[in-house]
């Protein structure tokens, strides 16, 4: 027998004292989305423009929508349990043609990246409905959110057939519906609205691969720049380039999870509707937080690549906006937990955008270095007043 598997065997999970925890098959599973974001900075890189960070932002979307829906899978199901352990295998391979198809879904690739992202959704809904039929609250959940997911898909495979404008729009619609659907219970006529409740969602479990889904961007960030770094001549400039990348990254991991991470499991267990607390504080916000980091690493890699020249429009751009989406995804973060905003972040937030009329007079690695002693000024202040506040509370 498996070490991992439960002598008696069950479908669902069998929580200790409540609580989910992380298993080596998630664990594994996840690789296939260190691919996926790897795909998005890549296409971001290479795309430089505005119609190329809408369709990075499309593409993102469509990852994390992909991931974020197949966590309540394991959250609810054990993975020790040979049917859902080879479903996340299967999930996986189809997971590998999604990241590989990323590059050219508005090209070529679009009409198998569209079957790609439809088989991974509706196959995933189909299996948890098959494997939750002994439940019949579980089992009606998840029958009325294929049918979502069913009408959802069609518009992949329809945007997935046309081109230009018109796949644009159909994914549009498709990205809508996947999104806002949850929050509204997948209505249906004459059966009404779910109620995500009926779930029974272990926070902790999400709160915790949320964190290793923003690990999987940090860590992408890190190896593209290292990779780029290891291909270049070493000079001063460069070396700087890589140290302010480096130490962005770092302020980054240490922002989130010094404060984010403990703070989401704490909320969590005091919420009233854990389940819609859930919704909107991993199904959503946690996008913007990694959009940041996948931004921030594509400037990374400009700045070693022009350190000592006047940073280009997109340069300064990627640079600029990749801490402002982090930032401004940890500030929502903090809102939608909390309800206040941290006047930290909101001060950090307002200095970064004031970078904008400095960027004719700087080059690529001061800008760089300013966006990054920004995030590292957040993480020294709260960690000031995170010691602070536990010092008066004893």
């Amino acid at each position: 027998m498996d070490a991992d598997q439960p002598a008696n065997d069950p479908v669902l999970r069998e929580r200790a004292a409540g609580e989910a925890p992380v298993t080596s098959a998630e664990l594994f599973f996840d690789l296939v989305f260190v691919f996926a974001v790897t795909q998005v900075s890549h296409f971001l890189l290479q795309h430089l423009d505005w119609r190329g960070a809408l369709e990075a932002a499309f593409l993102l979307l469509a990852v994390w929508s992909s991931w974020i829906d197949t966590v309540l899978i394991t959250n609810l199901l054990d993975p020790a349990r040979q049917p859902v352990r080879l479903a996340l295998f299967a999930l996986m391979a189809v997971g590998v043609v999604l990241a590989a198809a990323l590059p050219e879904a508005f090209n070529n690739g679009g009409l198998i990246f569209a079957i790609a992202f439809a088989t991974f959704q509706f196959g995933r809904t189909i299996f948890i409905a098959w494997a939750t039929r002994s439940r019949p609250a579980y089992l009606t959940h998840f029958l009325r959110t294929a049918i979502w997911v069913a009408i959802y898909s069609a518009f992949w495979i329809a945007g997935g057939l046309v081109e230009g404008t018109p796949r644009f729009v159909c994914w549009a619609v498709a990205l809508a519906l996947d999104y806002i659907m949850p929050a509204f219970g997948y209505p249906l006529p004459r059966l009404g609205r779910g109620d995500l409740q009926v779930l029974e969602i272990e926070g902790g479990h999400v709160a915790e691969r949320t964190s290793l889904f923003v690990m999987i961007a940090l860590g992408e960030s890190v190896l593209v720049t290292g990779a780029t770094f290891a291909a270049l001549k070493w000079t001063p400039e460069v070396i700087a380039a890589m140290a302010s990348g480096l130490l962005s990254s770092m302020a980054m991991w240490w922002i989130y999870f010094t404060w984010n991470s403990d703070l989401a499991k704490s909320v969590i267990s005091r919420a009233g509707d854990p389940s819609r607390f859930i919704l909107r504080a991993f199904g959503y916000v946690p996008w913007v937080v990694v959009a940041g980091i996948v931004t921030a690493a594509v400037g990374d890699d400009l700045t070693l690549a022009a350190a000592h020249d006047p940073p280009t429009l997109s340069a300064a751009w990627v640079l600029i906006g990749g801490t402002a989406l982090f930032l401004l995804g940890a500030l929502l973060f903090e809102l939608g937990a909390l309800g206040k905003w941290s006047r930290i972040r909101l001060a950090a937030l307002a200095a970064t955008l004031l970078l904008i009329p400095l960027v004719p007079y700087l080059t690529t690695l001061m800008l760089s270095a300013l966006a990054t002693a920004i995030l590292i000024a957040v993480a020294a202040s709260e960690h000031v007043w995170i010691r602070h506040k536990r010092a008066r509370h004893g």
